[in-house]
């Protein structure tokens, strides 16, 4: 499986950003049955969890972007996405979509004041 992200961007703070993440290569029942997520990485920090969805459908957030980002996923596209909404400065990083032992490119939001 491959996966490659996109959607990555430059917004003011208060805008929103949809991330995509296709899973090349995964039939649907590898897809489903591995944990699907999103990290972000601010250079000289440790990469950190943004959300997962596990192969229950069960979503986790980080506390810091609940309520203003939504993971979904789409099984006949065999992608994810993240809608990230009233974006802040914070959030500016290189996202990065993960599946199994597979890392997207990652791709970067960039958020201005």
């Amino acid at each position: 499986v491959q996966l490659q992200a996109s959607g990555g961007g430059s917004v003011q703070a208060g805008g929103s950003l949809r991330l995509s993440c296709k899973h090349s290569g995964a039939i649907l029942s590898v897809f489903n049955s591995n944990t699907k997520g999103w990290y972000r990485q601010v250079p000289g920090k440790v990469r950190e969890l943004v959300a997962s969805i596990t192969d229950s459908g069960a979503i986790n957030y980080a506390e810091s972007v609940e309520g203003r980002f939504t993971l979904s996923k789409d099984n006949t596209r065999r992608s994810t996405y993240l809608q990230m909404n009233n974006l802040k400065p914070e959030d500016t990083a290189v996202y990065y979509c993960h599946f199994g032992l597979e890392w997207g490119q990652g791709t970067l939001v960039t958020v201005s004041s």
